[in-house]
């Protein structure tokens, strides 16, 4: 489930982003999309590729990882996201979002580190 009034668009700095034409309301489940869930094994090799940058941690002890299906991939990062993701590992799927109220014309950002608000640096500003 993708809402409406989502689309993707060029940014001026991070490629493609996810954006809104219609203002939405904090607390709104703007997307709800499967995962496909790997083994340790399986991160190890794509830990080798480029879709390293683009799967989550997944289950409890974070031992397997999930690539998420529908445009989970396209949302850029933001220390001061306006969204927050969270995982249902009983139905393999990740839910976005909003933290705030959205503005039509607004990019939706969520934050790598986990929560909406973590500060912590991000594996690709340490590298």
């Amino acid at each position: 489930m993708i809402a409406s009034g989502l689309y993707i668009a060029q940014t001026e700095k991070m490629g493609r982003g996810v954006f809104t034409s219609v203002a939405i309301t904090a607390g709104s489940v703007i997307e709800v999309a499967p995962v496909i869930v790997m083994s340790q094994r399986e991160r190890e090799l794509l830990d080798q590729t480029l879709l390293h940058d683009y799967i989550f941690e997944w289950g409890s002890a974070g031992a397997q990882c999930a690539m998420a299906l529908g445009w989970v991939a396209v949302y850029n990062h933001s220390y001061t996201a306006n969204c927050d993701y969270e995982m249902d590992y009983t139905t393999d799927s990740i839910q976005i979002i909003t933290v705030r109220d959205i503005r039509a014309g607004e990019e939706l950002f969520i934050n790598y580190g986990g929560s909406w608000d973590e500060q912590k640096p991000v594996w690709f500003e340490t590298q």
